[in-house]
């Protein structure tokens, strides 16, 4: 399968890839836990159906020293005893910020409330935007469908 688009050579799509990144980096570089950014991009990257983003994210988790067990148990999260409460939190917050159109008031009061009992306001922060930023990715390679299988560890460091 190829990419209906590459992205990698366009100017436009270099372009808005380069400001995406920008905005990720704030995220990469806030005090919320690796892994738990690990896990909110591979979960938001499963429902959205990104292979090139599953694919991307499971192996960088991994070469972080994120076990195989908890990747493997990401997509059944809730029945999985290897996740603390705060990442659950952070999971179920992706989930309902990914199904937007699922639920007719967006992200629950509840919802929240559990994210908010675990992490501080600039840890929050960190998670909405990493779940706006990885939902865009997800969405542009859906649409090119860009490939997935042949991401190495880093490449995009």
């Amino acid at each position: 399968m190829d990419a209906r688009l590459n992205f990698f050579t366009n100017p436009t799509a270099q372009k808005f890839t380069k400001y995406i990144n920008s905005a990720g980096k704030a995220v990469t570089d806030s005090s919320l836990p690796r892994a738990t950014q690990d896990l909110v991009l591979l979960r938001a990257s499963q429902i959205n159906g990104c292979g090139f983003c599953t694919d991307m994210h499971t192996k960088d988790a991994e070469a972080a020293g994120e076990t195989t067990q908890r990747l493997h148990l990401v997509a059944a999260w809730r029945e999985a005893t290897v996740f603390t409460d705060a990442e659950r939190a952070a999971l179920e917050l992706t989930e309902e910020g990914t199904r937007i159109a699922d639920a007719a008031g967006g992200v629950s009061d509840e919802v929240w409330a559990a994210a908010a009992k675990h992490h501080d306001e600039d840890q929050l922060a960190a998670l909405v935007g990493l779940i706006a930023v990885i939902n865009a990715f997800n969405r542009m390679n859906v649409i090119i469908r860009q490939p997935a299988g042949s991401y190495q560890p880093g490449q995009f460091a």
